[in-house]
């Protein structure tokens, strides 16, 4: 594809208070509109212009369940989110439905993170819903497949993660990218139609502090396993190495 890309990006959640003031009340929007243009500064691709080879567009599938017409975008990003993949709602169901219809044609590609990541596992048929490992938090490993190391163009990666949900198996048509010991399935990758991951390359330290901290007053962790997430979380990931391997695989022709 060729520059500028135009990239929807599918809201399925908001951020916590403090977490979207600092990204100026944009949401995940803003998350991601900062994340990849610092990966696109990181990857010194002449004709790929931090500021202006990127147009991002916001869309609310979850309240507004607002979609963009295929023929006006080269991609979509699918965002994390505290809801469940794997629940019969209107909006999820029609979140995957409309994954499907971008699987269904070769032109626009997917990037998955997390809660994406699953919805485009379920939109091929791959069973996604709790682990029986527990939460996987903070800066982990992810060790790679063979292709995992071609794409990212690593020998392994350290990434932020917060989830309890996966995707259970590589579906057809889809290629394993990496695993963990909680976490089977760390990434797909089909070439030209999408790349997903599970962990969250667009979280900082800060932003996964806040959660962490947010969820542990809720009751969602134990003091034990915050105490032991937040002893990871600022430790040094590769969330725009991530983003870089992203922006080439939309770029590549």
């Amino acid at each position: 594809m060729q520059p500028p890309l135009r990239i929807a990006v599918l809201e399925t959640d908001t951020p916590l208070p403090s977490v979207n003031a600092r990204y100026k009340d944009e949401g995940y929007y803003g998350m991601f509109s900062g994340f990849l243009k610092s990966s696109a500064k990181a990857l010194g691709q002449e004709g790929l212009d931090p500021e202006t080879g990127l147009q991002m567009t916001k869309w609310d599938v979850v309240d507004a369940q607002e979609y963009p017409k295929l023929e006006d975008i080269d991609a979509v990003l699918l965002t994390g989110s505290k809801h469940n993949s794997f629940e019969d709602v209107p909006w999820i169901n029609r979140l995957v439905e409309f994954t499907q219809q971008i699987l269904a044609q070769d032109r626009v590609r997917i990037l998955g993170i997390c809660f994406g990541h699953q919805i485009v596992g379920r939109a091929l048929g791959a069973k996604v819903g709790r682990s029986d490992r527990g939460w996987e938090l903070a800066v982990c490993d992810m060790d790679l497949t063979e292709k995992g190391k071609e794409f990212f163009g690593l020998e392994k990666i350290r990434i932020q993660q917060m989830h309890q949900d996966i995707v259970y198996n590589c579906p057809p048509g889809a290629t394993l990218l990496g695993s963990s010991p909680r976490c089977a399935v760390q990434g797909m990758y089909a070439p030209r139609r999408f790349v997903t991951v599970q962990g969250h390359p667009e979280f900082t330290g800060e932003t996964e502090t806040e959660i962490i901290q947010s969820r542990t007053k809720a009751g969602v962790f134990s003091e034990e396993q915050a105490q032991d997430a937040l002893g990871r979380v600022d430790m040094e990931h590769d969330g725009v190495p991530i983003g870089v391997a992203f922006l080439k695989f939309l770029l590549e022709d």
